[in-house]
């Protein structure tokens, strides 16, 4: 039986080697050409801020979120690397953030906030000029760069980066896109060279993608999310790598597991039915587990009489609308289960395996969404010491 949490119904093991071995591989790939900043955004992709940046602090060089407050949760842990804001940052949001603190600028309103900080604190907060390449999402266009590089040396603002973002580099097996994307930040970069007379020094658009295919866009900085936690990007991804690469070489290895307990065996009889909407009859005699895990918790509501859990080692059917709280599984065909028995949501036992991907496809959806969906309260449990991997 694995680390459970005392006084929950539910809990998220997390490994610590598992996610040291991922950045392990990633610094390998990109050698010292360029350094790590390991996205925590989202609570670390559901793993739990508080859990996985201390980890994930001591094996890469940055950490990156999504929003102001994200960074200043950081600090409070005791985490003291350089962070990377790469959202949008509301003037509201600024105070409080240390040097070390870099923000990823897309808007000429937000360039002017931060100098209107710098007055108001005394603190120039870093900035990493974000360039729109064709994703259509955040960004100065290229044309817009140099007025932009203007703009914050009037804020009294120091630009140490350039940063783009790939609009599909992951969900294709044919990257054309990608590399017009990629020659528009050349040019962007020669444009930001110009205006401020020197290079930046941190140049960053690769994602866990990027850093696992192409090493043209490592530049100085690469920005690893899905991958560090064990997730290929996509299929797609991975084909490109196997198609590349062969099947060796890159091991991911999935850092998080869900798992919960039976809360009651119900008998239903046949021609029964079971749930909201009656949605599944029983076939035959039926025993099912009553688990105290639902949609809430980020078990989605598309899952209903789709998905499998782990009972046993057995692979066993999720019957019945998902609830809001609860959900059933079939387990007449695993003897001997009772109330308080171990089941898996996502991960292993017993040589049988869940995937985050399994329930992604089933529910219509990526990896990074069945992730990023697990709920807070959920609590979460290093299962083993940081460093065990050596």
């Amino acid at each position: 039986m694995t680390p459970r949490s005392p006084d929950h119904g539910q809990w998220i093991n997390l490994s610590a080697r598992a996610l040291e071995g991922n950045l392990g591989l990633f610094r390998d790939l990109l050698g010292d050409r360029a350094q790590i900043a390991a996205v925590v955004k989202a609570n670390a992709y559901g793993h739990g801020l508080k859990e996985i940046a201390p980890i994930a602090s001591r094996h890469a060089d940055w950490l990156a979120v999504h929003a102001p407050w994200e960074a200043r949760e950081i600090r409070r842990l005791g985490v003291h690397c350089p962070i990377l804001v790469m959202g949008y940052c509301p003037p509201e949001e600024l105070d409080g953030l240390d040097p070390d603190v870099h923000i990823v600028v897309s808007t000429e309103e937000v360039l002017t906030w931060v100098g209107e900080h710098r007055r108001r604190a005394g603190i120039a907060l870093p900035v990493h000029l974000k360039v729109d390449t064709g994703t259509k999402r955040q960004g100065f266009a290229v044309d817009r760069l140099e007025a932009a590089c203007r703009l914050a040396a009037r804020q009294g603002l120091q630009v140490v980066g350039l940063a783009t973002h790939f609009a599909n580099i992951e969900d294709t097996l044919e990257h054309d896109f990608a590399r017009r994307q990629l020659s528009e930040f050349q040019r962007a970069i020669e444009v930001g060279r110009a205006a401020l007379a020197t290079e930046p020094p941190y140049i960053h658009a690769a994602c866990s993608a990027a850093t696992l295919l192409f090493r043209e866009t490592d530049f100085t900085l690469a920005r690893v999310g899905i991958s560090m936690y064990g997730h290929w990007p996509s299929r797609e991804t991975q084909l490109t790598w196997i198609r590349d690469h062969g099947r060796n070489g890159v091991k991911l290895e999935p850092v998080l597991e869900w798992r919960t307990v039976i809360g009651q065996i119900q008998e239903v009889a046949k021609g029964e039915t079971v749930g909201y909407g009656r949605t599944w009859t029983a076939l035959r005699p039926t025993r099912l587990a009553v688990l105290p895990v639902g949609y809430a918790d980020g078990f989605t509501r598309s899952l209903g009489n789709r998905a499998r859990v782990l009972v046993d080692g057995r692979r066993v059917p999720v019957v019945g609308r998902v609830c809001m709280n609860i959900i059933m599984a079939d387990v007449t065909d695993v003897s001997g289960v009772g109330v308080g028995d171990e089941v898996v949501l996502i991960g292993r036992q017993a040589g049988a395996e869940v995937t985050a991907e399994e329930l992604a496809e089933l529910s219509g959806t990526i990896n990074y969404e069945v992730l990023a969906r697990l709920a807070p309260h959920i609590p979460r449990i290093v299962t083993d010491a940081p460093g065990s991997h050596r």
